[in-house]
């Protein structure tokens, strides 16, 4: 079975890059290892940034229909409840950089995507498709599963995750980094909220320790809810000990979560209580990319969270794989006619306009981590920069004006 490129990962990133490369009418073949495609997790954010690469593929009606668009960030003190910082976002955003910011389930964009896929007649996905690896030659790559099935193509685009197989291939063997953070998730109709919840607004409650985000999904509809303090599974949060890092979905109880939040403000434990059911994430990354080697070597590129997984601190992890398959459409729609002799160079330029960029979100993203659960002097002192500077700094130019045009 030959194919002009293979994508490997059906999540996201995968999604869009095989829709980058349909517009170009090259032909995809798309391997997800799961036997049903869909999403897990629960609300994601997409800046400008992101809403603008939608926009860009003929998405923004598809977007309307399933999203939120907050009005605002709003950063409080989890104990105090006092409000540290505001950004408005709304018109404001769309005036500043011609998209607004966008708030939605993660299956709701994963479905907004699948379906512009399935338009496109060069595009074939496959289920229950486990790589084994691949082989390069001079001439193209030859991917086996594990069950043997193999599949030719000119070009290899690894889109699978945080624990990528190809990643493992082209890079070698790396443990994860473990962040020493643990995420809890919940959705909650917006009816069960007390009124003062119910703003059409992104909350941020950061405490000592811990960080809690809140904002509105499905149109408004619902709410998404995501805690995250300093734990390990199993050790006072639920799961159990040795469970495995890769899912998302641990077992959560509500009385565990509560301990964390200590003496917090009455208003987030009223949302936190409303929530019914809780799962549990451990979150893990990798360093800043340091090249971009760690991007693409010949015939293979590494796009998303398989070539730089984000702590969730800038609300990026989404945003950041939507732009990798921009700017590969961007390269496609300039060169034209591709070639198999003509991949290594067009995955080389993908590597050489994403790698920093990728870097900095990654760095910024933990640091973020850092200030949101700060306490003593530097909680002090990011309180006070925060009422000092206002907007200024809660607001990211570099990032959101993007993605930058490849060069």
């Amino acid at each position: 079975m030959t194919q002009d490129v293979i994508v490997v990962g059906g999540g996201i990133g995968g999604l869009g890059a095989a829709l980058a490369m349909g517009r170009s009418q090259i032909r995809v073949q798309l391997l997800e290892q799961a036997t049903a495609f869909g999403e897990v997790g629960a609300g994601l954010q997409l800046g400008p940034n992101a809403v603008r690469v939608l926009a860009d593929w003929g998405l923004s009606d598809a977007l309307v229909d399933c999203a939120a668009f907050p009005e605002a960030l709003m950063v409080r003190d989890a104990h105090a409840g006092s409000v540290l910082g505001r950004l408005r976002l709304g018109q404001a955003m769309q005036k500043r950089y011609g998209h607004p910011y966008a708030t939605l389930h993660r299956a709701d964009l994963h479905a907004l995507l699948l379906n512009a896929v399935q338009q496109q007649a060069p595009v074939s996905l496959q289920l229950g498709a486990r790589v084994a690896g691949y082989a390069e030659s001079t001439n193209g790559i030859r991917v086996t599963l594990e069950d043997d099935t193999a599949f030719s193509a000119q070009a290899l685009i690894g889109s699978d995750g945080l624990w990528s197989r190809v990643r493992s291939q082209m890079l070698g063997a790396q443990p994860v980094r473990a962040s020493g953070h643990l995420a809890y998730r919940g959705m909650v109709r917006s009816a069960d909220l007390p009124l003062a919840l119910r703003a059409p607004v992104v909350t941020a409650w950061l405490g000592p320790q811990l960080h809690v985000v809140h904002y509105p999904v499905k149109r408004g509809d619902w709410f998404n809810v995501v805690a995250v303090v300093h734990g390990v599974l199993g050790q006072g949060h639920g799961g159990a000990v040795g469970a495995d890092p890769r899912s998302w979905s641990h077992q959560a109880q509500a009385a565990d979560l509560f301990r964390a939040l200590g003496p917090a403000h009455s208003e987030l434990l009223a949302m936190i209580d409303a929530v019914s059911g809780w799962t549990l994430w451990a979150l893990n990354d990798r360093p800043p990319m340091r090249g971009p080697g760690e991007h693409a070597q010949g015939r293979v590129a590494l796009l998303g969270d398989a070539a730089h997984p984000l702590r969730p601190y800038l609300a990026q992890g989404a945003a950041m794989a939507l732009e990798d398959a921009w700017t590969l459409d961007r390269l496609l729609a300039e060169q034209g006619a591709v070639s198999a002799d003509t991949w290594p160079r067009l995955l080389e330029r993908f590597a050489q306009a994403r790698w920093q960029r990728n870097a900095r979100v990654q760095q910024r993203s933990a640091r973020n981590g850092s200030i949101f659960h700060a306490s003593g002097v530097v909680r002090l002192g990011r309180n006070a920069a925060m009422a000092a500077l206002g907007e200024a700094l809660l607001d990211n130019p570099w990032l959101y004006a993007g993605p930058p045009e490849p060069v």
